[in-house]
């Protein structure tokens, strides 16, 4: 009977944050992220080197600068953006039966720490939530790597289930369609950018099926050979939500964004589109950046700064970032349907 009573455990998983903006706590994050070999997919000892010798030092002072833009009172907004849809999901679900945890994928609160509160509580099952819609081997793939490394040293192991992404989800393209709306009250635009988090071509390429990953137009159609391909499952996004929205196609753009190193990663790439669409002569500009669900340092930063005043720099008047999912109540909804899908 006991048996019965016992909880099923929710993992929500982020990507993880420095624990401040010190430059210190900046190096300790870049490493502990950048060493993960789905992340940077070269042997060990070049690893190694890559990010101890050359990125993590020299990055370092920079992205601690960029940091320090982007904290607030309550610290890291992708932590306390976690936090809260943690805690709003507490609120949806029935308590009787699910037990909620959260963590990142590198740095605090750790996916060791979650799973540990989970099994203090004699859960019966863990469903994984990877807080990344499109799936990707450098962090969905991360984040159940990691599962399986700690689960694999228990004695008894739950049943364990991963939810490996939700491009299609209703309520995930609605959440989207709600806050686009509600930008598109505001102002008229020339264009809809969407910009996702771009990876190395090599490893879209790695992952493709019989071949059919020709990183172009074979993203222009989504199905069985595609459906875990980063940048076939980007398109798709973009393409939905855009239906959603009711927005021409031929004003509507997908790119990819914060390129790491001088391997070609997987185009059209954003800064290469922003200078496009100067030279056709575009004004206004609303962006979406669908790949991340919580405000962070390549949305605020990245995107919402940088992007805008280069833009602007060429001759473009109005770039307006939609802000991410964060705990919008319709991607709560839509959290507590996949979980309870899983249940």
């Amino acid at each position: 009977m006991a048996n019965n009573k016992a909880k099923i455990g929710v993992l929500l998983v982020n990507l993880g944050t420095p624990d401040s903006t010190k430059t210190g706590d900046v190096r300790k994050y870049l490493r502990e992220f950048l060493m993960d070999g789905r992340v940077i997919d070269f042997p060990f000892i070049p690893r190694w080197m890559l990010v101890n010798l050359i990125i993590a030092p020299f990055r370092a002072p920079k992205s601690a600068g960029e940091y320090r833009k982007l904290w607030t009172d309550r610290g890291s907004p992708l932590l306390f953006h976690t936090e809260d849809l943690r805690d709003k999901l507490i609120k949806k679900l029935d308590p009787e039966k699910y037990l909620v945890a959260m963590a990142m994928r590198y740095q605090n609160p750790s996916i060791e720490k979650g799973l540990e509160e989970l099994m203090k509580a004699k859960v019966k099952k863990i469903i994984v939530l990877p807080l990344f819609p499109q799936y990707a081997s450098a962090t969905n793939g991360s984040v159940m790597d990691r599962v399986m490394e700690i689960a694999r040293t228990w004695q008894i192991i739950p049943e364990i289930t991963f939810i490996s992404n939700y491009v299609d989800h209703p309520l995930f393209l609605e959440a989207w369609a709600e806050l686009g709306r509600e930008a598109m009250q505001k102002h008229e635009y020339d264009r809809y950018l969407f910009s996702y988090h771009g990876l190395p071509e090599r490893q879209i390429r790695k992952g493709s099926v019989e071949g059919y990953c020709q990183l172009g137009a074979c993203c222009n159609k989504y199905g069985l050979k595609n459906q875990f391909c980063y940048r076939a499952q980007c398109f798709q996004t973009t393409r939905l939500v855009a239906e959603k929205l009711g927005l021409p196609e031929d004003k509507v753009v997908t790119c990819f964004q914060s390129r790491l190193g001088k391997d070609p990663w997987i185009k059209p790439y954003t800064e290469d589109m922003i200078k496009d669409l100067a030279k056709e002569g575009v004004k206004k500009v609303l962006v979406f950046s669908p790949a991340f669900v919580a405000d962070c340092l390549e949305t605020t930063v990245e995107v919402g700064e940088e992007y805008k005043e280069q833009f602007e720099e060429l001759g473009g008047e109005h770039w307006d970032l939609v802000p991410s999912l964060n705990s919008n109540d319709t991607w709560v909804d839509c959290v507590k349907d996949l979980v309870e899908s899983r249940a």
